[in-house]
């Protein structure tokens, strides 16, 4: 029997093994944070010591200013200009590379876990919810890897700035060290109160936004039709207010923050001042000038905590949409029998079942149970003898070409959408879609199999969009065609026309198919048919197996 385990993959995991193996940069990225911040202390503090310095030496006389040694300092100066310039460029260009190599990285990883997850999971979420996740989401995370460098230049910059102030008296220091410390309880108390909360709303609102503008906008026509602009326009608008609400809080919550930093600075450089008296007025201005760039170098962590709230909802949306569990299936399939418990014996390629009953007693259910669609139940079906319950669905999956009846198109080519199937060479899809009573049509277009065919197939027909899915799942290496529907809305020349080449095809690669039809002429491919009654309380489909000869 299958059996559940925790899953090592949640999202977590994935950013732990991509700042595992980003790591070089990321200290790279540090390390020149820390030259960065050090930089700007020093040259800030040394200089204020020095441009007071040399005031006083003129003051002083002409003795005085002649011996009074600029070179050393100016140069020190210039050193540190050009250590806080490169070493900005390096932290950005190492920090930015880092976070970006890493979600090029964490995208796909994400998809894949989504996909081979729980089916309800996956295909329960919406294009919308989609397109949120795995943009705005993980957007949202890049900041994880961007301010991982904070901490360093945080401690850099305050050993640095203490280190100067220090120089006046330890005093001073000490004040500094206090008013810092204030600095960054008061920001987080700020971030955790106002930012965090503000962030989150945010991430969750612009998730909605997007979800109600890809829902409306799949259902344009319709809204044409009953004349509900003004009502989509509404819910758009309403579901924009709600996002806009949340970034207005956002930014206050930066603006209560730089308000902080600015009372911060004040009330450090009003302690730090007192403190350095007895010093000499050089050394008191490189106290002072210590004490701005030391809260300037606290504000790199208020910064990063404004962006908290915001990953950390993006991580749990994450989350939500990853496996908590994962499944071990220890079996596999011995051959590709297919076997409904209770209808009569497996079933074999090139044989050929046919599903019919009335709409809503579950026949698709029933078949997206079988290759993976929908959660398996236990002694319902086997295949090669086993449980389709102990058989991962992504091995269940490998034995069927499916064509659903709710056809979903790529918005790109013919040829983009025909390659979902798999490799093929332009010949073979040609010859799919003459099998499925396509090709002419697409050979009108100018562009041929490269022709687009719009956003989910908009610039096809219902019916040719049915074919168009047809032909793809014509070119899936399969032992099962699975068709669900297939010539709904045909007219009957066409429905002849793609009948016959299915069974010419069949015979031809000695595949299987199971069919799923209420109409009289597909179901005359198959030999032997079962009629769908419905559902049985514990929620298995029920059946009643009827033979006859095939056409």
């Amino acid at each position: 029997m299958s059996r559940t385990i925790r899953a090592g993959g949640r999202i977590g995991g994935l950013i732990a093994a991509q700042t595992q193996e980003q790591r070089a940069r990321l200290r790279l990225a540090a390390a020149a944070g820390a030259v960065v911040t050090v930089a700007a202390v020093c040259l800030l503090g040394l200089s204020g010591w020095f441009i007071t310095g040399a005031a006083f030496a003129g003051a002083a006389g002409a003795a005085a200013a002649q011996s009074f040694n600029y070179m050393m300092p100016s140069a020190i100066i210039r050193l540190l200009a050009i250590l806080r310039t490169g070493g900005r460029y390096v932290e950005r260009v190492a920090g930015h590379e880092a976070a970006l190599k890493a979600l090029a990285r964490l995208r796909p990883q994400l998809f894949r876990a989504i996909a081979d997850g729980a089916p309800e999971t996956a295909l329960g979420l919406s294009s919308g919810e989609m397109s949120a996740r795995l943009v705005q989401d993980v957007d949202a995370i890049q900041t994880l890897f961007v301010r991982r460098s904070v901490p360093v230049s945080l401690g850099a910059g305050a050993v640095a700035a203490i280190a100067l102030a220090s120089l006046a008296t330890p005093l001073a220091g000490l004040a500094l060290l206090l008013s810092m410390a204030s600095a960054c309880i008061g920001g987080v108390v700020i971030a955790r109160r106002l930012a965090e909360p503000a962030g989150r709303a945010a991430q969750l609102t612009v998730g909605a936004l997007k979800d109600r503008l890809a829902a409306l906008e799949a259902v344009t026509p319709e809204l044409k039709a009953y004349g509900l602009e003004r009502w989509a326009v509404e819910q758009a608008a309403t579901a924009a207010a709600d996002h806009d609400r949340a970034q207005i809080a956002l930014t206050e919550a930066a603006g209560w923050m730089a308000a902080w930093q600015a009372v911060a600075v004040a009330v450090a450089v009003a302690l730090v001042v007192p403190a350095s008296a007895g010093a000499a007025l050089p050394l008191t201005a490189l106290a002072a000038l210590a004490a701005i760039m030391g809260i300037e170098a606290a504000g790199g962590l208020v910064a990063a905590l404004h962006q908290n709230g915001a990953a950390a909802q993006a991580q749990a949306r994450l989350d939500a949409a990853l496996p908590d569990v994962a499944t071990e299936y220890p079996l596999k399939p011995q051959d590709d029998a297919v076997a409904l418990i209770g209808a009569g014996d497996p079933l074999s390629p090139p044989a050929r079942l046919g599903l019919f009953g009335p709409s809503g007693v579950g026949k698709t259910t029933l078949v997206e149970r079988l290759i993976g669609l929908r959660p398996a139940l236990a002694d319902e079906m086997r295949i090669g003898g086993v449980d389709i319950a102990d058989i991962a669905p992504g091995d269940r999956r490998a034995l069927f070409a499916y064509a659903a009846q709710d056809v979903r198109l790529l918005d790109g080519s013919v040829r983009d959408n025909l390659r979902l199937a798999g490799p093929a060479d332009a010949a073979a899809m040609w010859r799919a879609l003459d099998d499925a009573g396509l090709a002419a049509r697409i050979m009108a277009e100018p562009l041929g199999l490269d022709a687009p065919v719009g956003s989910n197939g908009e610039r096809l027909s219902g019916g040719e969009r049915r074919r168009l899915n047809l032909a793809r799942a014509y070119l899936r290496a399969a032992p099962w065609l699975v068709l669900d529907e297939p010539t709904e809305g045909l007219d009957a020349a066409t429905e002849a026309h793609v009948l016959a080449a299915l069974d010419r095809r069949l015979a031809e690669r000695g595949q299987g198919l199971i069919l799923i039809s209420h109409r009289t002429p597909p179901m005359a491919l198959c030999p032997r048919t079962i009629r769908i009654e419905g559902l049985a309380e514990d929620g298995r489909i029920r059946l009643a197996s009827e033979r006859r000869n095939a056409a």
